[in-house]
């Protein structure tokens, strides 16, 4: 279980309730693909966990020099082998998982829809696993910020939307967008908190790119990058103010911002990861409240 990281699965289902939040907002909310749409992001968040567990021991990351929580592997609480059934079994059930979320939602009619998400899919679980597992983990290249970015913010939030709606409209682009800026905010947070293992390593991170004091300010970037990308599609389709209620979580985002810049240990970051996740989520259902109840 503590391999699993539950903590970080709330940020995994942020963007599938963003997703359903906009779908309810135009009256197509389907509860049966809201539940495998989750249990599929669950499942796809916990192997892309494991793997992380599995790639940053072989890979050096997970070391003494790490400031975050031992992992298992690194520990010896689970052996190698061991986890690389468990990666292999989870990758199999979000396999199965996410191929009964596309007959459910396009049936035996929709074929070409169904190949196309079922290689969208094949596609995120290659993408869990190769983050930091495999002879050339795109993690340890910088490339991680791009690969969250693109699904927990793009895949997850449009594909929960489609899933559901049967289409996709361009506007669609700044709530998706504004859960990609969070969610690499996450994972920046983690890369500044572990930018000595990771150079140590070789894992060139952003932070490690960048720097600890441009990391920081990237940060900032990436919080203000979420709140003005749903603002930009509030006023896009204003009807009432209560469209703005989640920027009462602004200054949440602020203060983990503020916090994130100052400290300097990297120890010390690691509580503001949870936060960070737990935000996010709770912009996502004040998002969504204000766009259902207009």
């Amino acid at each position: 279980m503590a391999a699993f990281r539950l903590r970080t699965l709330p940020l995994a289902l942020a963007s599938m309730g963003m997703g359903s939040f906009l779908a309810a907002a135009q009256g197509k909310f389907n509860p049966p693909i809201v539940i495998l749409c989750a249990l599929t992001t669950v499942l796809l968040q916990v192997l892309s966990n494991l793997a992380n567990d599995y790639g940053d021991t072989q890979h050096g990351a997970d070391s003494p020099h790490r400031e975050g929580p031992k992992r298992a592997v690194q520990a010896g609480i689970i052996m190698a082998t061991e986890m690389k059934k468990a990666i292999y079994l989870t990758a199999f059930l979000s396999l199965v998982s996410g191929i009964g979320l596309l007959f459910l939602a396009f049936g035996t009619s929709g074929f070409y829809l169904f190949l196309t998400f079922l290689i969208l899919g094949l596609l995120c679980i290659w993408a869990a696993v190769s983050y930091t597992a495999g002879k050339n983990p795109y993690g340890y290249a910088g490339l991680g910020d791009i690969a969250v970015f693109a699904f927990f913010g793009l895949v997850g939030v449009l594909g929960t939307y489609f899933l559901q709606t049967g289409e996709l409209s361009w506007d669609l682009f700044w709530p998706a967008a504004s859960l990609g800026f969070f969610s690499t905010g996450v994972l920046n947070i983690n890369n500044i908190r572990d930018i000595r293992s990771d150079e140590l390593a070789g894992k060139k991170s952003i932070p490690v790119r960048l720097g600890p004091r441009r990391a920081r300010i990237y940060h900032w970037f990436l919080l203000v990058g979420g709140l003005v990308c749903s603002v930009i599609y509030v006023l896009q389709h204003y009807q009432s103010s209560w469209q703005f209620l989640f920027l009462l979580t602004a200054p949440l985002f602020f203060k983990i911002g503020a916090q994130v810049y100052q400290l300097q240990q990297p120890a010390q970051l690691d509580p503001y990861l949870k936060q960070m996740a737990l935000s996010t989520m709770l912009f996502v259902i004040l998002f969504g409240i204000g766009q259902i109840i207009i």
